[in-house]
């Protein structure tokens, strides 16, 4: 094991981080939510550059699986799939939602003791959330409920069944992905999942069989 990872996350922008036994070497931020398959390969040459090393040293990748919209998700996963087949590494999935729970708690210790209830824009007039305590000994947030998507009125309503919290919102980084796979796996509690969490089902569905289009013309 060398003790390099590098962490993918574009649930929001396009961020990519390379560590090195704990310590961020180089991180690449793009806020752009919209360019992830344009962005997230430069992010990853560039963390490489700014640091001059070469890609085969990393034995861990990391990615954030959401939840997120579709399109920019699946960039981030695809990218570090490809990326770990090709120098060999060991991938791990983490829910984007948990980073964001470990950030604000590592950054606000008023904080600690108490609810937090993370939300991120899901559009359709929906947010993504996730209800969590704050870390125990293991140092990962301790998720009450959620992964979800709904109104936030009702997401409030919920959380709320579950004692006082404070809400916060901002999307996930790859410097906190990141930090949140050294922990769980420093408590025995990562994961080799990857899938994408959408929470929604497709738009596009398959036509059903034998259905007509356009207008019949008699014969």
């Amino acid at each position: 094991m060398t003790g390099f990872m590098l962490a993918i996350d574009t649930t929001a922008g396009t961020s990519v981080a390379l560590l090195s036994r704990g310590s961020v070497l180089a991180e690449v931020r793009y806020e752009n939510g919209m360019k992830h398959a344009e962005l997230v390969g430069n992010a990853i040459a560039e963390v490489f550059a700014r640091v001059e090393l070469e890609p085969r040293v990393v034995d861990l990748v990391a990615v954030g699986r959401g939840p997120a919209l579709f399109t920019g998700l699946r960039v981030g996963i695809a990218a570090g799939v490809m990326f770990a087949e090709a120098v060999g590494a060991r991938l791990v999935g983490v829910v984007s939602h948990d980073a964001i729970a470990l950030e604000t708690y590592s950054n606000r210790l008023d904080l600690v003791g108490q609810n937090l209830l993370v939300v991120t824009d899901a559009r359709r007039g929906e947010v993504y959330w996730g209800l969590y305590q704050s870390p125990g000994a293991n140092g990962v947030p301790v998720l009450l409920a959620g992964p979800g998507v709904g109104k936030h009125d009702e997401v409030t309503s919920q959380s709320a069944t579950f004692g006082q919290y404070t809400e916060v919102t901002g999307g996930a980084t790859a410097h906190w992905v990141a930090r949140l796979a050294e922990a769980q796996l420093t408590a025995g509690l990562e994961s080799d999942d990857v899938a994408a969490l959408y929470l929604r089902a497709p738009d596009a569905v398959e036509p059903k069989p034998n259905q007509m289009f356009g207008k019949r013309v008699s014969g």
